[in-house]
């Protein structure tokens, strides 16, 4: 499970270097992909492997579901940590992100996502609020 927030620098060269207590969940490899929001979602490749087969189960008639899946998958980028746990993140996902040197890297759950400091900030700033707030099911039947 990847857990907090962690303020990392993108190098000269798009190399990313993940936080240490992300890179034993990563040392296999990872895939990098377009999120919600503007991040970029790094997922462990066997999580990406199981969220991919679920994509396909989709019905290809949906348009909204090939849309989903094409931008999803022609994102897409297979990347090994090297010796120094770093990785590099494609200049187009960069560019989507709108990342720049630097960088907040969050853990959510089975993935992790690199977000632009200024989008992370404006996103915490308008969720925390409601979270806040919340007094009833987010999840109906589990809290």
């Amino acid at each position: 499970m990847f857990l907090g927030t962690h303020f990392p620098k993108i190098d000269d060269k798009g190399r990313l270097v993940l936080p240490a207590k992300f890179r034993e969940g990563l040392a296999e490899g990872v895939v990098l992909s377009k999120g919600q929001d503007r991040s970029v979602v790094v997922w462990p490749v066997a999580e990406f492997a199981d969220y991919a087969g679920r994509v396909r189960e989709a019905s290809r008639s949906d348009a909204r579901a090939r849309a989903y899946s094409r931008v999803l998958f022609s994102a897409a980028s297979d990347e090994t940590p090297d010796k120094q746990g770093r990785i590099s993140v494609p200049q187009a996902l960069r560019e989507y992100a709108g990342l720049e040197r630097d960088c907040v890297v969050v853990g959510n759950h089975g993935t992790v996502e690199i977000w632009n400091p200024a989008s992370w900030d404006e996103y915490l700033n308008a969720q925390e609020p409601a979270f806040a707030d919340l007094s009833e099911e987010v999840v109906p039947g589990l809290f």
